[in-house]
């Protein structure tokens, strides 16, 4: 309860939906934005489909005073919420009915009334979003403790592209991580324990991997003779990898000279194989 002076908690904000509630939930925020320095309490009712639920959630918002958003797709139930909420004179918005009959009379087509249906028809877009972020967090041997649920993890020395491959492969609904192999830092066991097919080393050629070396030697401001561009240690950090992929029995991949989208077409065609 406010204490004398203190104003009461404005009423909550029921969101009830068929699916998971995603769009009433956005289309709520987005209202409650124009008012500034006022928090209303927003409840999220998913994956309603039986009227007891429906009658749960009019007890709960004539309880408190609370308003009802709903984006219900199943007329029965749509009708059962706003009959009921009338009853109790509960406050209901609804945010799908209306467009639902509006399209009905102009398209003269009855429409499904399948909750997240359209979350279903999405599926390979939300499959692609959810590789782009796995990706983003699993860049440079980041959150090893997520590997296997990659669908590939790419291992290889600084300046052969695995930043720019894993992000290209995400794109396209991939999950996938990236190591940089460093002589100085030991190659983590987990790797190891990896299935070696969903694995893929990529090298490089010598001559071109130095010249990546100086180009970002130079913009880092790096002294000309530093190890990370010379000749010698490149040359043990190439081995170094190819050590590494003979040891875990992994597909190596060649990038030298290689558009991006050649060297993804050759790794899927790798880890296809044993999909």
């Amino acid at each position: 309860m406010p204490t004398e002076g203190q104003q009461s908690p404005p009423p909550p904000i029921f969101i009830v939906s068929g699916g998971v509630g995603t769009s009433g939930e956005q289309v709520v925020n987005t209202v409650l934005a124009q008012f500034q320095d006022i928090t209303v309490p927003v409840a999220v009712v998913p994956n309603v489909r039986r009227p007891a639920q429906i009658e749960d959630v009019i007890a709960q918002a004539e309880e408190v005073g609370g308003t009802i958003v709903h984006t219900l797709v199943d007329a029965d139930l749509r009708r059962r919420l706003i009959d009921l909420a009338q009853e109790h004179n509960v406050a209901t918005i609804d945010m799908m009915g209306p467009l639902l009959d509006r399209l009905t009379a102009v398209l003269g087509q009855a429409p499904l009334g399948q909750p997240g249906l359209y979350r279903r028809l999405q599926h390979s877009y939300f499959e692609r979003i959810a590789a782009i972020e796995y990706t983003l967090a699993h860049d440079d041997g980041r959150n090893r403790q997520d590997w296997p649920a990659a669908d590939v993890v790419l291992v290889g020395v600084s300046r052969t592209g695995k930043t720019p491959l894993s992000v290209y492969l995400s794109v396209l609904g991939w999950k996938a991580a990236n190591l940089p192999l460093v002589p100085e830092i030991p190659t983590p066991p987990e790797l190891y324990q990896l299935d070696r097919s969903r694995v893929i080393g990529l090298t490089i050629d010598l001559d071109r991997l130095l010249t990546f070396r100086r180009q970002r030697s130079r913009l880092l401001g790096m002294p000309a003779r530093s190890a990370y561009a010379s000749p010698a240690q490149v040359e043990e950090e190439i081995r170094l990898a190819l050590r590494v992929c003979r040891r875990g029995g992994f597909h190596i991949v060649d990038v030298t000279d290689r558009p991006v989208e050649a060297s993804a077409d050759e790794v899927i065609r790798r880890i296809s194989r044993t999909s």
